[in-house]
This record gives C-alpha cells, sequence and structure tokens, in this order.
C-alpha cells in the first residue's frame, strides 16, 4: 500500500469502487492516455498506470500531497506518471482537445466543481473515451450537470458515494 498524507477532503476512492471501474473499463489499459483530474491518493491512476496505460497525468492542487505522489511515482518507477501540482481547473485549460482515452473526475464533494470539470472533460475526452465521475449523489435527473455532449453509460453506488461511467453520446457500447 502507498503511503497517503493526511489533508482536509482527501477520499480515496474504495476498493469495492475501483474494483467495479476497472471492470467496466476493462482489465487492459495498454495503450491508453489517462487524467486524474483531481488525483488526492493517485489511486486511480496508479492503477491505471498498473493496468498497462501507457500515459497518466496526475493533477493535484495540494503541495503535499502533489510531493507525495511524486514519492510514490518514484518508489514505483512508474515513468509513464507525471503529476503536475496546481489549479485543476487552470491545467485542463491549457490542454490541447480530445487528449485522453480515459479522464477520472472526483473533484471534492464540498466545492460545486463537477460542472466546470465535466465540461472540460467532454473537451479533452476522445472519441470512444469515458469519464468515470465520482460524487456524493447521481448524476441523473434534469438539474443534473452533464454537458449534453456526454451520457452516463453505467452507474452505480456504494454507501454514499455514487460513481458514473460518461462517454460522448453516440460513442457506442462499452468504454475506453
Amino acid at each position: 500500500m502507498l503511503p497517503v498524507p493526511e489533508a482536509q477532503g482527501l477520499r480515496p476512492t474504495p476498493d469495492r469502487v475501483r474494483e467495479t471501474l476497472f471492470n467496466w473499463l476493462g482489465q487492459d489499459l495498454a495503450g491508453l492516455n489517462c487524467l486524474d483530474l483531481f488525483a488526492g491518493s493517485g489511486a486511480l491512476g496508479f492503477e491505471a498506470a498498473s493496468r498497462g496505460a501507457q500515459a497518466v497525468t496526475l493533477v493535484e492542487f495540494n503541495p503535499r500531497v502533489a510531493r507525495q505522489l511524486r514519492d510514490n511515482q518514484y518508489r514505483l518507477d512508474a515513468a509513464q506518471m507525471r503529476v503536475m501540482q496546481g489549479d485543476a481547473f487552470a491545467i485542463a485549460a491549457q490542454m490541447p482537445d480530445a487528449s485522453f482515452d480515459v479522464i477520472f473526475l472526483d473533484p471534492p464533494f464540498a466545492e460545486d466543481w463537477l460542472r466546470p470539470a465535466l465540461e472540460h472533460a467532454a473537451r479533452l475526452l476522445r472519441p470512444g473515451g469515458a469519464v468515470y465521475v465520482e460524487t456524493d449523489r447521481s448524476l441523473t435527473g434534469a438539474d443534473a450537470p452533464v454537458p449534453a455532449s456526454l451520457e452516463i453509460v453505467r452507474q452505480a453506488r456504494a454507501g454514499a458515494v455514487h460513481f458514473h461511467l460518461l462517454q460522448h453520446r453516440n460513442a457506442g457500447n462499452g468504454a475506453a
């Protein structure tokens, strides 16, 4: 198990949820480019790297947490990973369109960042790619913050955590 620093709002994705997510995505992520926009513990990004992702970008605002992510990257000799410390939205705004096959979004529940995070994800997602969203509420319903270009293809709940897999509309069945 990798060390995770104590930080306000940091919620590592539960093992059961992670297992379901990677069953949805498929066990082999070889050749895929992944983004974890609110990396936190980095569990999703490190899991993607361990499943063969070609490149994994972790974005984390908290400098201490980002430092720990870099230490863990070094400890695992994960050369395909890149840790960026800073504001997730500012960093995402600088990234080219259609850059990623898989995007992990797990913004702080206490902030109202889901809508802008999903808007960035819709722009950054490659055709046929998948966006994973972890939140404290379901993304279904008229007031859901999901951009019109994305649709929910899978969803589940584990305790208080709702998790969803989205794709571009008309992207076909399956995930990445």
